[in-house]
């Protein structure tokens, strides 16, 4: 007889609980996208040796509003904004769809 696998994994237990419910998977993809923005603009940020506010005046933000985008819960973040961090940065902003890829540059 097989032995059940048990996990630990947050993420595999919510599935095997909620995974059947219609939404589930597009809901859990849409908060890991948020995590992923929120976590590219701080390990960018940190790696330039930034705090939140040294990046918020240069994006011309506060300190707060650099916090929530930060953050895994944010779901308001603007395409504009992301133009302005990328140039307070000095970073290029790109968006990928399939095999296609766009550098984006602000008008």
């Amino acid at each position: 007889m097989k032995k059940k696998r048990t996990t630990t994994d947050a993420l595999e237990v919510m599935d095997a609980r909620f995974g059947h419910l219609p939404g589930w998977k597009n809901g859990v993809q849409g908060e890991r996208r948020k995590l992923a923005v929120g976590m590219l603009i701080r390990e960018s940020r940190e790696a330039q040796g930034l705090t939140q506010k040294q990046l918020a005046q240069r994006v011309g933000t506060s300190q707060s509003a650099i916090s929530r985008i930060e953050d895994a819960n944010y779901d308001k973040l603007m395409l504009e904004t992301l133009y302005r961090i990328a140039d307070a940065l000095n970073l290029p902003l790109a968006i990928n769809l399939g095999k296609r890829s766009a550098k984006l540059q602000p008008a």
